[in-house]
């Protein structure tokens, strides 16, 4: 039976009172009985709300009325009247940043496998600029019973993976808490789909569940260093060859806070996450915004190759936000010098999400996802590499439409990270960097991630990722479609003002295989391509 833990902060307030309340009017009835008949409806009453604080400390289904016994019930009573009371005290289904309420009910409903559907029509502004659609066919094709899967892994690997086309995206360890971890791997296991480790190695509890793996390693490289920071081959080598270690990522950039290193205060260093990444206790643990292990695109490319083979051959790709184009020109360009060709790039947007960034680089750094996701299709088509490269795309990630719009811009498969942590029972309370998650998802607090339960968390977790892929083949067959790898741009459109619509044909424009090598007088390519140099980052000017 699992220990019942009470400690007394402000968390449980509420509860605390009703104890000391029932204590002292129990205590004063049976003192003097002349006033028992005064005491006896209050005492019942904060009895009552004691054994529904216990009740609530005990149960697992619920991780905010464990982390906020007794209180956290005005939040579910809200939420009953809200459909009465919202058009006057609340938000509405469209509001709510980064991600609204009307999608996260749409996880928190897949996750607990109750009615997704919706009443009464559309609430999106159809007719507003920005709004965006699929196009269905007047003959739809019945829907797939079959998983939608895919192989990553070129030519130059040995141990191809078969994916998911949606999967974890980078949490590490550290900033999800041990029970998080779990409950993500456990279900990745029984979904048959993969979670990423994030840059923070590769822990016990991603290991002890025995779901997928990719191990992302980024420039602290954490859990493959050698005591002065620097790449430790023989470490990566011993790691990356474990059978739950499908495929290995280097980590250039991150979506949400690019070109911008990391430190985790010596103080929070702990003796768990110390040995996990192989760093000092007491000091800060520090990720620099670049790598010491390479400088140039050409041994960018060398290093991935390293990887795939200190893996034992399996997929090596990395992750990147799009900043200058001519960078990633310059990685196309020494990938066609040495021959040396990921198995897979990973494109992250600058919506991505962290548990914290500056607000500068959060809103006004990096290429949002879509755009960067067909700007590197479109340069793997111009370089004549785009059927030997899997491209994932990350950043905002949440329902079937978000993964039907990145296929169809160039992405092969997509990761999400904080639609997983809504099925976990993450609110958005929009306090993952302050350690006081209040559904235990983004702490390292024991109390308040006491309060995600493993297997309940696991459950919804995998009724996410089936219940959106079912939605996914449920749109692949209304656009009359067999696989959703199948949908171009064409397939979609954008109103660009009230009265004007533009495919998304015009709005991203395709290259012809083999276009740079040709020359291109593609704008978006043509002075970038030139500018670009397999031996620097640095553009060639003038």
């Amino acid at each position: 039976m699992e220990t019942l833990m009470l400690p007394f902060t402000p968390r449980f307030i509420v509860f605390t009172l009703c104890v000391v309340v029932t204590a002292l009017l129990l205590a004063i009835g049976i003192a003097d009985p002349k006033v028992f008949d005064i005491v006896i409806l209050p005492t019942v009453v904060f009895a009552a709300l004691t054994l529904l604080g216990i009740r609530d400390l005990m149960q697992t289904r619920h991780a905010v009325l464990r982390n906020y016994p007794i209180s956290a019930h005005l939040r579910f009573l809200l939420e009953e009247i809200r459909p009465e009371m919202r058009q006057y005290f609340f938000e509405s289904e469209k509001d709510g940043k980064p991600f609204s309420r009307d999608t996260r009910a749409l996880v928190y409903q897949r996750a607990k496998m109750v009615l997704d559907k919706r009443p009464f029509g559309t609430q999106e502004e159809v007719y507003q600029e920005g709004y965006e659609w699929m196009h269905h066919s007047v003959a739809p094709k019945p829907i797939a019973s079959e998983k939608f899967r895919l192989t990553i892994g070129g030519p130059q690997c040995t141990q191809p993976y078969s994916a998911s086309l949606f999967n974890i995206s980078a949490m590490s360890f550290g900033a999800l808490s041990p029970n998080a971890v779990r409950a993500l791997n456990g279900a990745a296991r029984k979904g048959d789909f993969s979670q990423d480790t994030g840059e923070g190695g590769v822990s016990p509890y991603h290991r002890e569940m025995g779901g997928d793996l990719v191990w992302e390693v980024g420039s602290g490289y954490f859990g493959c260093r050698t005591a002065d920071a620097n790449f430790d081959p023989d470490r990566f080598a011993k790691l990356a060859t474990i059978d739950q270690i499908k495929m290995v990522e280097l980590k250039v950039s991150q979506g949400a806070k690019p070109g911008h290193g990391g430190v985790l205060p010596a103080a929070k260093v702990s003796a768990e996450i110390a040995e996990i990444r192989g760093v000092a206790l007491g000091q800060d643990c520090i990720s620099p915004a670049y790598h010491k292990a390479f400088s140039t695109p050409i041994g960018m490319m060398q290093f991935i190759g390293e990887m795939r083979r200190l893996s034992g051959g399996k997929p090596a790709g990395f992750k990147l936000c799009i900043g200058h184009p001519w960078e990633f020109l310059s990685i196309c360009k020494a990938m066609l010098e040495t021959g040396i060709y990921p198995d897979f790039i990973v494109v992250d947007g600058n919506e991505g999400g962290t548990g914290a960034a500056p607000l500068e680089f959060m809103d006004h750094i990096g290429m949002p996802m879509r755009e960067g996701v067909n700007f590197v299709h479109n340069a793997l088509l111009g370089i004549n590499a785009r059927d030997r490269i899997r491209i994932g795309a990350a950043g905002k990630i949440a329902t079937a439409f978000d993964i039907a719009r990145a296929m169809a811009l160039g992405a092969d498969w997509c990761n999400a990270a904080r639609a997983f942590m809504f099925s976990l029972g993450c609110i958005q309370s929009l306090s993952c960097h302050t350690d006081r998650c209040p559904t235990g998802v983004t702490t390292q607090d024991p109390t308040r991630s006491r309060a995600l339960v493993v297997p309940d968390k696991l459950q919804r977790v995998f009724n996410f990722h089936h219940a959106t892929l079912h939605a996914l083949a449920e749109l692949t067959a209304a656009g009359g479609f067999s696989h959703p790898g199948e949908m171009k741009p064409a397939h979609f459109s954008r109103r660009v003002s009230g009265v004007e619509v533009m495919s998304f044909s015009r709005l991203y424009p395709t290259l012809r295989p083999g276009e740079l090598l040709e020359g291109t007088s593609d704008a978006r390519f043509r002075d970038a391509w030139a500018m670009a140099r397999p031996d620097s980052f640095s553009a060639v000017v003038g």
